[in-house]
């Protein structure tokens, strides 16, 4: 009897280890960062070996990697709206980085609020056009115009514009802590929205990171050799994207406000990712110092890739891995392992109904999310009917004619991408044997029946959820010199 009763108290005691260990969190801050490619970190086993993001790294170590998180589309504004609302671009109607959400579109803060959490956000906000006015949603508002600037800034404050001086990275993790330290009822749980301008081109680090690599020796991707080889079963487009804005033989046009070599992008990328990097690690101390991490769920986000020389090509938009793959962090100590690596395809949409679970909240009924929550895979659960594929969509702009509308199905293994309104090829890629996608399957007699079922199941998934429409709106033109204008 002795040893039975020992041995309930100590199956009591594991019960009540596991429990105190999947303590759900309550607040939560989201950051998000722009273009940041999803390899980019110091920790990552494909990354450059020159980069060092200690702050990215720790999060890892603490928290959980989600190393197979995507975007639905690779773009500024249909991403961020995607994050806002659980909808692919399709549905929400912000198909480009000028397009505007359908209008009563809801976001998923409002939704927060009615759960009552007081609500933040600070940075960029870039959908539809280049407003910077307060959103529904949020009880705090710190944002700019359009892509905005990287020093000295004009932010709008609850309203009110005003320039500040300093980094842009630095003031808005500022103005988050600030607003946590000095603004926050203690008697409400609380929600974060830190949106940085960085990475996105032009790159400019912060001064005191300015040349830390100088001297680092920049990799090359095999598939930027321009050699027959690499444009074996490519497109046309992709070849002669080569020698456009979005090309490493002619990037941005050789404006003088970008960089002008590959290297040149390569280093003021990395070093501009210092000051985000630092941003991820000054909300973490600032948790652990005021005793709020054992109750709060951080997440890190790309809003999309960044092509750097794959294929000859650079920036985003494509549905090639570095394009639409984006690095994806979690971090809340008590509920994360540490150490966790989560493999299930996690998307841009899943974001919002993973913060309405959390807050026991959902979006209203007449609103149709696209996404799931992921927080029981955060917490160590098995989900059977996590997804095993989703569909891609990228829309033609008039801006920057130089990547078709593309639509594309990524299973776990094989990838399927079709080029609507041109007269091109299709590809078909088994991301296992040929993870660069290097070489191109489709005409592969033995992968007809995979290619025909492939395609089939991305347009019933369109066509059930009325996304085969394509989008079509006034190009934005000087009508003074009939050159394209090029929005931000």
């Amino acid at each position: 009897m002795k040893l039975a009763g020992k041995c309930c108290l100590i199956l009591l005691m594991s019960l009540f280890s596991i429990s105190s260990l999947r303590a759900q969190p309550e607040n939560i801050i989201f950051i998000l960062s722009d273009d940041h490619r999803y390899d980019y970190m110091g920790f990552h086993p494909d990354g450059p070996d020159f980069l060092k993001t200690p702050g990215m790294d720790r999060m890892a170590a603490e928290g959980a990697h989600l190393a197979n998180a995507f975007v639905t589309t690779s773009l500024c504004s249909p991403s961020r709206a995607s994050i806002l609302t659980g909808q692919y671009a399709f549905r929400h109607g912000a198909v480009d980085n000028s397009n505007p959400m359908k209008e009563g579109t809801k976001f998923f803060p409002e939704q927060l609020q009615n759960e009552g959490y007081q609500t933040g956000y600070f940075g960029k906000w870039h959908i539809g056009h280049a407003h910077d006015d307060p959103k529904p949603g949020f009880d705090k508002w710190v944002s700019f115009r359009g892509q905005g600037v990287y020093y000295n800034p004009t932010l709008n404050i609850d309203g009110e514009r005003r320039q500040v001086e300093g980094y842009i990275t630095d003031l808005l993790t500022e103005y988050a802590i600030e607003w946590l330290d000095e603004d926050r009822d203690e008697d409400k749980p609380f929600f974060v929205y830190l949106s940085h301008k960085a990475v996105h081109a032009e790159f400019y680090p912060a001064e005191r990171h300015e040349g830390m690599y100088a001297q680092a020796d920049i990799p090359k991707p095999q598939s930027m050799k321009n050699i027959e080889q690499n444009y074996r079963g490519k497109p046309d487009w992709v070849r002669e994207q080569r020698y456009s804005w979005h090309g490493v033989e002619h990037m941005y046009h050789n404006r003088d406000d970008h960089p002008q070599s590959l290297d040149e992008i390569i280093t003021d990328y990395s070093e501009s990712l210092m000051a985000v990097d630092e941003s991820v690690a000054r909300v973490m101390d600032y948790l652990e110092q005021e005793g709020l991490a054992e109750n709060t769920l951080v997440i890190y986000m790309g809003d999309n890739g960044f092509m750097l020389g794959e294929h000859g090509l650079i920036d985003k938009r494509q549905a090639y891995e570095e394009s639409m793959r984006v690095p994806m962090l979690a971090w809340a100590p008590g509920y994360i392992e540490p150490g966790t690596t989560i493999e299930e395809n996690v998307l841009n949409i899943d974001i919002g109904p993973t913060f309405l679970d959390i807050a026991d909240g959902n979006m209203p009924g007449d609103h149709t999310v696209d996404g799931r929550s992921f927080l029981p895979l955060l917490g160590g659960e098995q989900v059977d009917d996590w997804r095993s594929a989703f569909v891609y969509q990228y829309f033609w702009e008039h801006a920057f004619p130089h990547t078709p509308t593309t639509y594309a199905i990524r299973g776990d293994r094989y990838k399927y991408i079709y080029y609507h309104g041109m007269w091109d090829q299709n590809e078909l890629y088994d991301l296992k044997t040929d993870p660069n996608e290097m070489v191109n399957l489709i005409d592969v007699p033995s992968q007809q029946q995979r290619v025909r079922d492939m395609h089939e199941r991305m347009f019933d998934i369109f066509e059930a959820n009325g996304a085969t429409d394509v989008r079509f709106r006034r190009p934005s033109v000087n009508h003074a010199d009939e050159r394209v204008i090029h929005p931000d």
